[in-house]
Formats: C-alpha cells, structure tokens, sequence
C-alpha cells in the first residue's frame, strides 16, 4: 500500500542533515523510508511481510526533487545567460586592457634596468679597473721603496764590512760591530709588519741581496767572532816583569791588552746581536730577562769545553812526566787568568741590551726592570753553565776530568806511577798553587795599572784548590 507523506514534510532532502559531519546514508534512508509509510488504522506501526512497506514513493520523490532542482538551475541559467556572459565580456575587456597596461609598464621596466644595468656595470667595471690598478700601483710603489731600503742598507752592509776588512786579518773590531747592527736592521725590517715580507720574498733582487750579501756577511762575521772569543787568552793581558824605566815595553803591553780587550768585546756584541731572538705569539717582542744570546752562550760554552779538554790532555801529560809539570801548571794558571778575564769583561758588558730592538723596553719606574738592566752578559752564561763564576767553572771541570786520568797512570803503573805517587806532596802544594795564583785577576784588567802591577784575588777559592788536589791526590791515597 502506498502511504501519503505526512503534512510536516514539505521535502524529502534535508540540507542540514546532508551536510551533518555525522552523515551516515543508511541511517538517512532508513529514516526516510519509515516517514512515507503510515501506520495501522489503529495509529500503530504496521508489521508483517516486506510487501507492506511501500519503497517506491521514496525513491520517485527524490527523483522528482532532483528533476526540480535541475529545471530550476535550468531556468535561472537561461533566464541570466546574456547577463552572465556580457559580465564575463565585460571582466574579460577588463582584464585584458589591465593585462596590456602591465605589460606596458614591465616593458618599460625592463628597458629601464637594462639601460641603468648596461651604464652601472660600465661604470663599476672601470672603477673596479681603477681601483685594482691604483691598489697595483700602492702595492708597487710599497714594494719599489722597501726594496730601495733593502738595497741600500745592503750597500751600507758592503761598505762597512769592507772597511772593517773582514777576511784581511786586520779587522776593524768596531766597524764590524757596526756591520752587526746594519745586518739587524735588515732582518728587523723584513721582519717588520706592514712592511709585505711574503712579497718581498719573492723579489729576485732581494732574494739575491739576502743571499749573497746578508747571509754571508752574517756567517763571515759569526766566524770572526767565534774565532776571536776562541783565541781570547789572558797571556797578552798579563804583564811581565820589567823595570820601570823601560817605560816602551810596558806601554806596549799595555796596548796589546786594551786590543785584546776591544775585540774580544767587540766580538761579543757581534755574538749577541746576531743570535736570533724570536717574535712570540700576538707580535710580541721579547723581554730582555726572556732572552738568551744563543750564539754567544755556544762560542763561549763550546771554547769552555776546548780549554778543559785541552788542559787535562796538559796536565795529564805533566803528571805522567813530573819534569813537564811545571810547564802544564804555568799554562794552567794562564788559563785561570783567562777565566777571570772574560769574567771582567762580560760582567762590564751591561750595555749590550742597547744593541738589540728585537727585545722589549722595560719601564723605567719597574723595579724589576731595573735590577733586569744592571743584570750583565756574565749572569746569562753563569745560569747556562750553573756555575757562580767561570774560574770555579773551569777548575771544577777540570778536577772532574783529572780523576780518571790519574786513575789511568796508576793502573798503568811503572816509573811514573812510582814517582808521582813519591812526589805527591809536591804535587799537591804545585796544584793548590796553581789554582790561588791562576784565580788573580791580571794587572792589565785592574783599574789603575798600567802594567806590572800587582794582581789580585777576587773570592776565596780554598774551595776550589782543595777540590783539585782532592782531584789527584784522591787515586794516588788509594
């Protein structure tokens, strides 16, 4: 049976529930089933077979909405369909002629930024030439003046070596001197920041003067310098006995001594002022209490270690052949005058300091920079070598070495053992005589003596003269 809609449905579509998040289709044709179905004449829901529910009114209601849905768009579409499409003609002109004013104005545009980029590009390319040029020229001039230094501080280097002659064996102490301190200029001006190093470096003509003239003038001058602090003795200071009315001799002497004095000086700043002293990190130079002249501390360390080799080789012979003795000690005894000497000079050498711009000034109101400045060369090898004097330094070592010497002539036996060993108290006052005499400081080095005057002992070396007779007379006791 077909049932009628009820009065309150106008429609089987719900817009609402179509559009509910919680659609649910089977739900929704049960629902519109169960409303086109009426009930039972009693107003109770019918029941029986699948026959009394009426499924076709549904489904002819809903194609009958669609249907009218359709026609309703049908109409409104042909009703406005010349207002629609001269809307569209009309926004279409428009956009059009919009479209055209756009790309009018980019056209411009881009001709615009073509132009100002062809005319800023031309100008920025010469300017960017300009600069590079100019940067190129700065550069060139920089590099045209520091090797206009280089070179002249080359020929300076030149004309003071050679007239210092260097290699004559006439040397000019004072000249090379001088020569030292033009070298360091010129490793402190290639050294020096701002001054382009790396690229002068690479410069043929001053890769040439650093090898032909600076490094060798430097190796030329170390060597002179190590051999006269190698060949420095105490036998020209030492003045010999003679009357006072032979006034040539002594002023002869005398002279020799203040010569002897001025190289080996002058050798010595040369060692100091060509030993290297290194930049530390950031660019900051050196301090002098930092700063050790390499250099000079090994020339004078190394010619330390000749002389005690040489005086044991000496004094072992003398021992082996008392006869000889004598002589061995008399050398000996120079050679302690030596120590002494050195000593002198280097401890009067506190203004070496003055030489050197690779160390950093001290403050003048800094107590420590004070006691830094008085501080002399002596002190540096003295902390080298460990030693509070180089005479204590150099009969120490030389007592070390005797030792096994005399060990050697007693294990040998024969003659000579026999008669070192009957003479030992002989040897003993020899030695303890040798070392009091040979700790003097030479008359030529005291303030006031021209020559031939008396020496004078500076300390007390007992010490030492017990330590070298223990040397000898230790093997010999045995």
């Amino acid at each position: 049976m077909t049932a009628t809609l009820p009065s309150t449905l106008s429609t089987y579509i719900s817009i609402e529930k179509l559009t509910d998040p919680s659609f649910n289709p089977y739900t929704y044709a049960n629902n519109l089933v169960k409303s086109v179905n009426t009930s039972s004449a009693t107003g109770q829901p019918t029941t029986g077979p699948d026959s009394l529910v009426d499924l076709t009114t549904p489904l002819q209601k809903s194609l009958f909405d669609l249907q009218e849905i359709d026609t309703s768009i049908h109409a409104l579409t042909s009703r406005s369909a010349l207002d629609i499409i001269e809307y569209t003609q009309t926004q279409n002109a428009t956009a059009q002629r919009i479209l055209e004013r756009v790309e009018e104005e980019r056209s411009r545009l881009v001709s615009d930024f073509e132009r100002l980029r062809t005319e800023v590009l031309g100008k920025y390319e010469r300017a960017e030439k300009a600069r590079i040029g100019a940067e190129r020229s700065l550069v060139l001039v920089k590099l045209t003046k520091n090797v206009q230094k280089i070179v002249n501080l080359a020929r300076q280097f030149e004309s003071i070596v050679t007239e210092g002659g260097l290699g004559t064996g006439k040397e000019q102490h004072k000249e090379l001197v001088r020569a030292s301190n033009t070298l360091l200029e010129f490793k402190d001006f290639m050294s020096r920041p701002g001054t382009d190093s790396p690229e002068l470096g690479k410069i043929n003509m001053v890769r040439q003067v650093r090898g032909r003239v600076f490094e060798d003038g430097e190796a030329r001058l170390l060597d002179w310098a190590r051999r006269v602090v190698r060949e420095f003795s105490a036998s020209s200071l030492i003045s010999t006995s003679m009357p006072t009315s032979a006034l040539g001799p002594v002023a002869s002497t005398y002279k020799e001594a203040e010569e002897a004095r001025a190289r080996f000086t002058s050798a010595v700043h040369v060692l100091y002022l060509l030993s290297p002293a290194p930049r530390l990190e950031g660019g900051r130079k050196m301090k002098r209490e930092e700063f050790e002249a390499e250099y000079l501390l090994r020339a004078l360390q190394g010619y330390l270690q000749s002389s005690v080799t040489s005086s044991v080789g000496g004094i072992s012979k003398g021992l082996a052949q008392l006869p000889l003795l004598d002589k061995a000690l008399l050398e000996e005894k120079t050679s302690g005058k030596t120590r002494k000497a050195q000593s002198k000079e280097m401890d009067d050498e506190s203004d070496l300091y003055d030489g050197l711009d690779e160390l950093e000034l001290v403050d003048e109101d800094d107590a420590v920079g004070e006691q830094t400045r008085t501080a002399t060369l002596l002190d540096s090898l003295l902390s080298s070598l460990d030693t509070p004097a180089l005479a204590s330094y150099f009969w120490r070592s030389l007592a070390s070495s005797l030792t096994t010497k005399v060990q050697e002539i007693m294990n040998r036996g024969g003659v000579s053992a026999r008669t070192l060993k009957s003479n030992k108290e002989v040897v003993r006052t020899e030695l303890r005589e040798c070392v009091l005499r040979g700790s003097k400081m030479p008359s030529a080095l005291m303030d006031g003596h021209v020559g031939g005057g008396k020496e004078e002992v500076v300390g007390n070396w007992e010490r030492e003269a017990a330590v070298m007779v223990g040397s000898v007379m230790g093997p010999l006791n045995r």
